[in-house]
């Protein structure tokens, strides 16, 4: 077959600027030769450059994320799909993924943020499921960065913009502030979806002979070399990057999303993939990669939005709210009336082959043919050197003794709940339609968020989690604390983990003691996974979270998904009724290492963070779902950032109602400020009615678990004896306008 001439399509010559303008190293290049048998081409070198690139071949991180436990009882697709699978029962499965769109959304906050949300719904009706729910979770540097009010207004405008227009509510998620990212924010993006179970579908490329269909919106010059993008560390000049950044539609997207689903009710699809990062060449080689066939691909068919679009353009673009489709001979008909009728584009662009070959044409000529493998299961994977950092053992050291305890811990109080990671968010997740297909029935604002499923009993929760300052002093036992913690959000709402998907954010792989910080970190969420039962179903990979040699702090988010049995038995933080009981479930002890107290009060980032008995852990809670599933429970809240006196506070504040006050008597010994602001784990606070104390203090004793009455519900203060008093309203008023005030 001809290849392209000059005359109808120059390309550039390749230079060793060129090279290693698309991120390849001499070494891949000198694969690439091998592979081919010659020179590529300008096209097929942007090929390989989004292929091997970090974003989509996890070339530095794939030896490691085989430490995670991906396989459990209700589990049916694992990580390798567009989304993970899980069996909820009555014939249903529950579809999720978390995808990052950091780069984009530093560049251009709006658009990245809004196409994060648009690729992940997509990932997620590529399976055949209706998004049901999205979360969020969002990093932003200090809020006296003069940029941080214009990233922070512009990524919720476009989380809120997109979601909402689409008709997916965003029903939860989470919001941290920290220096580390001032240069370097991030956004990570969840959603899940409902499937019947015998309608899945999966990326895959079959049938020799079959049709591949192009569908959605046209392709545009909009995010090309995206992925290489997401593989590169930033610098001052990121500004620059903005024609990488894509353009979201939603009312397109929603157009696609019924049209998709639509479909899929017929009998015409072997396969269907999104086209998200490195756009038409990854969605096209990954399903063949894992059909084990081939595609031939017309690239000249490719609807179009921009005149002179070149073939490299073509492969390349990451516009927005398009799929790839491969169907049944015969039904090529049926899919383009059904996408019509959607007033979309359906056009037969290329064909599924036997020869395990990456073709594409472009007007008669062959301007890429590339083996399958060389693109997927043969890319180059790294055993990246991997360094505990000196400076490591600095960072944990901390002299409680030096530190002098505050005078007045009331203060001390009112400092915390105005720290923006504290405070109410509110002012973000109002900006969501929360409420739309009437599924949700906890909104955000809660430990987790609750939603119903429709012809069900059942409900499922839904939380985000993960504290980047415990990763920073020890990412082992921070990778633990996230699993944990988002487990312990899901028994607080009353839901049994059934899966999590992970983000994992980091600095530049080529950095040992980023890689080290990695490892430790995929060793701890293992271990958590691994006592608490819960598997890790899908996920992704964000490196070169970093600007001119400074990286992020170590960030893995966790997003998590629990089945409630009956969805009418959820339970809220908030305190509900004058009289009842106020219960610990678990142990204080004087911890202070990567405390909120300790950053905001003593401006300290120092210290190890809380340590964590994992049996303990899941005693207290076994312990509060099985008390919520006995009807025993009131209230039941986390206690995390902040400590034991915020945590309070929020049972008090943090309800649709006037807050009710509580007065609690606390006997430990230990300093003032540990015992209030201590973030020491697997601490569960519950509301009980009176009559019910000697039916969960007998359950606590059977399930091991330390349990203590520290109080009563009542008045209009928070009084902890002996140590502080506050007015409830006064506190609400605090810890409700922060963020906002902040922000004028």
């Amino acid at each position: 077959m001809a290849r392209l001439s000059a005359r109808k399509f120059p390309q550039p010559s390749l230079t060793l600027e060129i090279i290693a303008s698309h991120g390849l190293s001499e070494e891949e290049y000198q694969k690439i030769l091998k592979v081919l048998g010659r020179e590529p081409n300008y096209t097929e070198l942007g090929v390989f450059s989004v292929m091997w690139s970090e974003h989509c071949s996890y070339k530095s991180s794939k030896g490691l994320l085989k430490l995670l436990p991906t396989e459990g009882p209700g589990v049916l697709q694992g990580p390798g799909e567009n989304a993970g699978i899980v069996d909820i029962g009555s014939g249903l499965v529950a579809v999720f993924k978390m995808e990052s769109h950091n780069h984009p959304s530093f560049i251009e906050p709006y658009q990245g943020a809004a196409t994060g949300v648009g690729g992940i719904l997509r990932d997620i009706f590529t399976m055949g499921a209706r998004p049901v729910a999205s979360l969020n979770s969002l990093r932003f540097g200090s809020l006296g960065h003069p940029r941080t009010p214009y990233l922070l207004s512009g990524v919720v405008a476009g989380i809120g913009g997109y979601g909402n227009c689409v008709g997916v509510p965003t029903v939860g998620g989470e919001l941290f502030f920290d220096e580390c990212y001032n240069a370097n924010i991030l956004v990570n993006a969840f959603t899940l979806g409902i499937a019947k179970k015998k309608h899945i579908f999966k990326g895959q490329a079959k049938g020799v002979g079959n049709s591949l269909i192009y569908v959605g919106a046209k392709t545009g010059r909009d995010g090309i070399h995206g992925a290489t993008m997401a593989s590169e560390a930033f610098s001052q000049e990121a500004e620059g990057r903005r024609p990488t950044v894509q353009v979201g539609d939603p009312f397109t997207e929603k157009l696609l999303l019924e049209a998709c689903l639509e479909i899929m009710e017929k009998d015409c699809l072997v396969g269907i993939q999104d086209m998200g990062a490195a756009g038409l060449t990854s969605s096209a080689a990954e399903m063949a990669g894992r059909g084990g066939t081939g595609v031939e691909l017309d690239l000249s068919r490719v609807p179009l939005r921009e005149h002179g679009m070149g073939p490299y353009e073509i492969l390349l673009s990451e516009s927005q709210e398009r799929m790839l489709l491969v169907a049944k001979k015969g039904s090529e008909n049926e899919v383009k009336r059904i996408f019509k009728r959607w007033d979309l584009d359906a056009v037969v662009v290329g064909r599924v082959t036997g020869d395990r070959l990456f073709r594409a044409l472009f007007h008669g000529a062959e301007v890429a043919c590339i083996p399958i493998t060389a693109l997927t299961t043969e890319a180059p994977v790294y055993a990246r050197p991997a360094e505990r950092p000196q400076s490591q053992d600095e960072v944990q050291k901390l002299d409680l003794s030096i530190i002098g305890e505050p005078k007045e811990l009331s203060e001390t109080l009112k400092l915390l709940l105005d720290s923006p990671n504290v405070a109410s968010k509110e002012w973000v997740y109002r900006q969501y339609d929360h409420f739309v297909r009437s599924n949700t029935v906890v909104a955000p604002g809660s430990d987790a968020a609750v939603i119903r499923i429709k012809g069900a009993e059942k409900g499922l929760a839904l939380t985000v989690d993960g504290n980047s300052r415990y990763c920073y002093l020890d990412p082992y036992i921070g990778g633990i604390l996230a699993v944990a913690e988002a487990a312990r959000n899901l028994a607080c709402v009353g839901a049994h983990p059934i899966g999590l998907s992970d983000c994992l954010n980091f600095g530049s792989p080529e950095r040992p003691d980023v890689m080290w910080q990695f490892s430790q970190v995929l060793q701890g969420m293992r271990d958590g996974c691994v006592a608490l039962g819960v598997p890790v179903v899908s996920g992704n990979v964000s490196f070169y979270n970093e600007t001119d040699g400074v990286p992020i702090y170590p960030t893995p988010t966790v997003a998590m998904v629990g089945l409630l049995p009956k969805v009418g038995r959820y339970v809220t933080p908030w305190f509900k009724s004058a009289g009842d009981l106020v219960v610990l479930l678990g142990i204080t002890r004087e911890e202070l290492g990567g405390s909120e107290y300790l950053k905001v009060v003593h401006g300290l980032v120092r210290g190890t963070p809380p340590w964590i008995d994992l049996k303990l852990e899941q005693a207290v809670q076994r312990c509060c779902l099985k008390a919520i599933e006995r009807g025993m429970i009131r209230s039941a809240h986390d206690v995390s950032e902040g400590g034991l006196a915020v945590a309070l506070a929020e049972c008090c504040v943090s309800g649709p109602e006037r807050g009710l006050g509580a007065r609690i008597e606390l006997r430990e010994m230990m300093r003032g400020d540990a015992l209030l602001f201590g973030e020491s784990q697997s601490r569960i606070i519950v509301s009980i009615r009176e009559r019910d104390l000697s039916r969960l203090t007998e359950l606590a004793a059977r399930e091991g678990v330390p349990v203590q009455v520290i109080g009563e519900v009542g008045g209009s203060r928070l009084v902890v004896q002996p140590l502080l008093q506050l007015p409830v309203e006064e506190l609400k008023s605090i810890w409700s306008s922060s963020l906002e005030r902040r922000l004028k």
